[in-house]
């Protein structure tokens, strides 16, 4: 044996634990008893001090400074055992073990509070969870250093809020101008109706994951409050939710999950169990969820194919024609709900959650003030007043859960898959016609060797570099979106 596979043997079952730790967390939000919470949670925080404590296990340490590896997966197993074992370092174990059971009570606590349209009642909760990850950053950035970088960092190494906010900012001039441009086209695209069978809508989205290459022999589909995918390997899971008014929240929140989900089942099974057999981030993985749901799934090919399996299911739905239901899932309208918001609303979504969150790490905003904050932010961006509290600051589970420094990954994802679109149509001319047959073997085949496969054996932005061949830049997606809603709406 070397230093090299006894590290590599310890770290094995560390992360077989935290996978365990991630099942929990599925067997939570979809069929765990409502009364076992307390317990959940108390579970979930046992696991996690295990976990930190065998992070900060001599021996570990010790199999750190003997290892040398010349080769580049080596290398990158090494590079992100070292940082796991750094941060977890910074952080108390009471504290780690604190943030996680409190979290794991949140989730029932918010779902209740939004199912009452009650902020009130979830607020005190919020400001335990939010309380606790300052501390955690404090730990993580030391004296002087960005509380909202540190955190950041867990989800985009290499990003801060600063560049990130660089990015969004040459970003906004261009969505608003379109999103401006389309609202004033007098375009009126058509909506569906009918009688949509959640039962139905849940057949539908099974298939629809098939077209794009889930493997269900490694994964399953369940419903959830919020969707969400968990796992990795060769038991990657996701969740979906249904609206007997909405088919199209059931359908392109299984493709965007699905997104996530393949990404995870695709990683080099010699790296399995393994730092670098995961995701490398959150942007790289939010580049598979949004490119799946948008580029190819709002295609023309698949929601000509989608159109078909819609009237076979559910008979009448209120369009006439593949190009109507083209339009109509590309709707453009300033909508209070980010996981149904449009392609051009969407990032302006993700950009008001990035700026309160950032005041609210910084303490620049207290939770107390936090809907009124959000309210506000929404009526300027969107021009809507905010009916609800589900349908405002309780719509997502994120911070609940304490997920900050999470959002900004999903507009860096946008960016992402608009690198890997225009990359993807160059080398696979036939990717339209493929979808209108109903299969994404083409396009899926292309992300999985270029980017999938890989997992977190390169940095996040070199992952995208390889991938594309080139850097990433944010004018590929802006381009794309001015040429397909220019040409939807007449501009």
């Amino acid at each position: 044996m070397t230093a090299f596979s006894d590290l590599m043997a310890f770290v094995r079952e560390t992360q077989a634990l935290k996978e365990v730790q991630g099942r929990l967390g599925w067997d939570q939000e979809t069929v765990m008893p409502r009364g076992a919470a307390p317990q959940r949670a108390e579970e979930m925080a046992a696991l996690e001090k295990v976990l930190h404590a065998r992070k900060m296990d001599p021996y570990l340490v010790d199999l750190l400074e003997a290892v040398r590896r010349e080769d580049a997966v080596g290398r990158a197993q090494i590079r992100e055992i070292r940082r796991e074992t750094e941060r977890a370092r910074k952080v108390p174990a009471d504290l780690a073990a604190e943030i996680t059971r409190v979290t794991s009570l949140a989730q029932g606590i918010w779902a209740e509070a939004r199912a009452k349209d009650d902020f009130a009642g979830f607020a005190p909760t919020l400001a335990q969870v939010l309380a606790l990850r300052r501390l955690e950053a404090q730990a993580l950035a030391g004296e002087g250093g960005d509380l909202y970088d540190a955190l950041l960092d867990d989800y985009e190494p290499g990003e801060t809020g600063a560049s990130l906010d660089a990015m969004f900012a040459a970003m906004r001039p261009r969505l608003v101008a379109l999103r401006e441009n389309v609202l004033g086209s007098g375009t009126v695209p058509p909506a569906l109706t009918g009688d949509f069978d959640p039962a139905r809508q849940m057949v539908l989205a099974e298939t629809c994951a098939r077209s794009f290459g889930y493997d269900f022999d490694h994964g399953r589909i369940d419903r959830a409050v919020h969707p969400f995918s968990s796992g990795s390997g060769l038991d990657s899971r996701i969740t979906t939710r249904t609206d007997p008014e909405n088919i199209f929240d059931c359908l392109y929140s299984t493709i965007h999950e699905t997104g996530h989900s393949s990404y995870e089942q695709n990683v080099d099974r010699a790296y399995l169990l393994t730092p670098i057999g995961r995701g490398c981030s959150m942007g790289v993985h939010e580049s598979q969820s949004r490119i799946y749901e948008n580029q190819l799934g709002r295609s023309r090919g698949f929601t000509s194919w989608l159109y078909a399996r819609c009237r076979e299911t559910f008979g009448e739905i209120g369009v006439d024609g593949p190009e109507a239901f083209y339009a109509a899932v590309n709707a453009v309208c300033p909508g209070y709900i980010r996981t149904e918001a449009d392609e051009i609303h969407y990032n302006l979504h993700i950009l008001l959650r990035f700026d309160l969150e950032r005041a609210l790490i910084a303490g620049d905003l207290e939770v107390p003030d936090l809907e009124a904050a959000w309210n506000d932010r929404f009526a300027a961006d969107f021009g809507v007043a905010v009916d609800r509290p589900s349908n405002g600051v309780l719509q997502d589970v994120h911070w609940a859960v304490g997920l900050f420094g999470y959002f900004p990954t999903y507009t860096l994802g946008n960016v992402y898959a608009g690198c890997l679109f225009e990359a993807m149509r160059r080398d696979c001319p036939d990717w339209e016609d493929e979808l209108a047959a109903g299969s994404a073997a083409g396009p899926t085949a292309w992300l999985r060797e270029r980017l999938q496969r890989h997992g977190a054996l390169r940095s996040p932005r070199e992952t995208i570099e390889e991938a594309t061949g080139g850097p990433v830049t944010v004018a590929p997606l802006l381009d794309y979106l001015d040429a397909k809603f220019g040409a939807l709406y007449g501009r």
